[in-house]
């Protein structure tokens, strides 16, 4: 369920599409599996290791929650902005959420 290669994240950017909104950029790339799979990047910029840790933990939790809303059969990476940092998790779920409906 996860994209863990170098290889498969570099398909994705290179074969699918994009979305983005104040808070993350999101890239797809259609699958062909029943399943969709993710890969999260978050860049040192955003800050230490912790902090880093923490928003991949935030996102896994949100896609574990709503695994349920997520269209299946796409490869999804997920780049969270700076901003992402300071706001509180209920907005951070709602808009991934509404990203990754959007991708069909």
């Amino acid at each position: 369920m996860r994209l863990v290669r170098h290889a498969e994240f570099e398909a994705v950017y290179r074969g699918g599409g994009r979305k983005s909104s104040a808070q993350f950029v999101v890239f797809y790339s259609a699958n062909g599996g029943p399943r969709s799979r993710f890969g999260i990047s978050v860049k040192k910029a955003l800050g230490g290791a912790v902090v880093r840790n923490r928003i991949r933990r935030r996102v896994r939790e949100i896609l574990r929650r709503n695994s349920s809303e997520i269209s299946t059969g796409w490869d999804i990476v997920i780049h969270p902005r700076t901003s992402m940092t300071r706001v509180a998790f209920a907005s951070i779920e709602t808009e991934l959420l509404a990203l990754l409906r959007n991708i069909r």
